[in-house]
């Protein structure tokens, strides 16, 4: 690849090896060092290129982007439930190099049942017609041995969905035997960095219990709620009026269902706090957070069918939030094991307000817990508990 791009950037008088790797501005210089841009000063400035020129430049960078590629090693990343919808949306998006980088090679291993093996075969076909260039390799497969072997990322998707006259502790049932055999072939098959993101629902317990099937170090287990945070910074923007970037410092407490709690207090709308800006507090305390429970439900009722394409961007904005250092003062919601923050009890996969610097996260401590908002994760928390208590009863976890 290098040799086929060498001799352009000989005739320019190039490096093939940007100082710095700062593209964009490195062949812009040397262009108009060049003579070839003339009456530029400073940084690049792409509507002052004359075209010719700026797409010789773009050419240019996109081409050594692709060689400097070639010097990565592949990352393999699992994707269970592949053939349902959130895989779906999902997967275009990580071979688009959205996750993990345009300069980050991967190896994508599409894991679903038996039965849905034909539909992957049309999802990788579409995969293939996508070109991606860092889309080194697809793997389709109902076995999880091998669609977990050398994975650093799994993302967990797939599970059985709750259904009408569905216990709770039926659902924990089907699904627990699930995640007990992820675990175990995770430990058993994956590459020794692995993280693992556990989407399908009850996420926090499965979660929990995919965590102690397996003798992978618990924190590299999570669970998502960044869906409800989605939902809650949507909300907020809208009655404010302010745009969503202005939103921050939103955190989830608790279990990914209805109980949990989007807690306002500690968020701020343009650095403010929300209860300056909006100063409707019953709004707050009652529609604010029915509707962000209760959102899952109006997708469905609305368009018969539950939330796909916002739960892949969440799990998206998941992982981004896991992987890239948090913004300085700000904080996202994952769901971790609990070190027993905030009094909650120590071992449940509960949501809190984190922190990440680019390699590990931090649960964020100190925050001031209004009397409503305790109340709130109270309640939460208890949820987690006796999810707990019947995945123990039903023997998927110790005692």
């Amino acid at each position: 690849m290098l040799g086929k791009i060498q001799p352009s950037l000989r005739d320019l008088g190039l490096s093939s090896r940007p100082p710095g790797n700062k593209l964009p501005g490195y062949y812009h210089g040397a262009l108009r060092d060049k003579g070839w841009i003339r009456g530029i000063e400073g940084d690049f400035n792409a509507s002052a290129l004359n075209n010719r020129v700026f797409t010789l430049a773009t050419a240019l960078q996109s081409r050594i982007i692709s060689t400097l590629n070639m010097n990565k090693a592949p990352i393999h990343v699992a994707v269970t439930g592949a053939a349902g919808a959130i895989g779906y949306s999902i997967l275009f998006r990580i071979a688009s190099g959205e996750v993990f980088g345009p300069d980050q090679p991967i190896i994508l291993h599409l894991v679903d049942i038996e039965p849905a093996l034909p539909v992957l075969q049309g999802v990788i076909l579409e995969l293939e017609d996508v070109a991606s260039p860092v889309l080194k390799g697809l793997v389709a497969t109902a076995d999880m041995n091998e669609g977990f072997r050398n994975i650093s990322w799994a993302l967990l998707i797939g599970s059985v969905p709750r259904k009408p006259g569905m216990e709770r502790k039926d659902l924990l049932a089907i699904n627990g035997k699930i995640f007990t055999g992820q675990g175990q072939a995770i430990a058993k098959n994956a590459a020794k960095d692995v993280r693992i993101l556990v989407v399908g629902n009850p996420c926090n317990t499965n979660c929990l219990i995919g965590m102690n099937n397996s003798d992978l170090p618990h924190d590299r287990w999570f669970a998502m709620t960044r869906l409800d945070e989605n939902r809650a910074v949507a909300q907020l923007a809208k009655k404010s009026g302010a745009d969503a970037t202005a939103i921050s410092n939103l955190a989830i407490w608790g279990n990914h269902s209805p109980t949990m709690y989007p807690d306002f207090y500690n968020a701020k709308i343009g650095g403010k706090p929300v209860t300056e800006v909006i100063t409707d507090e019953n709004w707050l305390k009652t529609e604010f957070v029915t509707t962000v429970a209760q959102r899952g439900t109006a997708v469905m009722n609305a368009r018969k069918a539950s939330s796909a394409a916002s739960a892949a961007n969440a799990a998206i904005d998941t992982v981004k939030s896991i992987i890239t250092p948090t913004k300085a003062g700000d904080w996202h919601s994952v769901c971790v094991e609990s070190d027993g923050s905030y009094g909650i009890e120590k071992g449940l996969i509960c949501s809190f307000p984190m922190r990440s610097d680019g390699k590990k996260l931090e649960i964020v401590q100190g925050l001031k817990i209004h009397p409503f908002s305790q109340e709130k994760i109270n309640g939460t928390v208890a949820e987690l508990q006796g999810e707990k208590a019947i995945a123990t009863e039903l023997g998927m976890l110790s005692k």
